[in-house]
């Protein structure tokens, strides 16, 4: 399967950041890069499988967890006002992914990094 489906996914997803207040998330799963793409989900993730050895969710949440790391560590932002550029519905749901990802909730993770520097 030819790679190009894999950089034009992975320029796509590259677009959605830095978020803003201004700028939040809009493709936040498989489907939607997919259909963006012009593609079936599971022909993107074969794509991406193949040629970087994640699947698009992978990537995406691995994308998300880096940027809600910077945000965390140089931002003042709220974790709410975090939780919503970043595409999630209730801070509830990235609270419970990022400390799932992480180990750390948010503010745990901010105060930790924080008292580092």
């Amino acid at each position: 399967m030819p790679p190009f489906f894999s950089t034009l996914f992975l320029e796509l997803l590259g677009k959605q950041f830095p978020v803003s207040l201004d700028n939040v998330i809009l493709l936040k799963n498989a489907n939607e890069f997919a259909t963006q793409l012009n593609i079936h989900t599971n022909h993107l993730n074969k794509a991406l499988k193949e040629t970087t050895g994640k699947t698009t969710s992978e990537w995406i949440s691995g994308r998300v967890m880096t940027e809600a790391k910077s945000l965390l560590r140089f931002s003042n932002w709220s974790v709410s006002e975090i939780a919503y550029c970043l595409g999630f519905e209730h801070s509830s749901n990235f609270i419970i992914s990022f400390k799932k990802k992480t180990g750390d909730a948010p503010n745990q993770f901010r105060k930790r990094i924080l008292s580092k520097s």
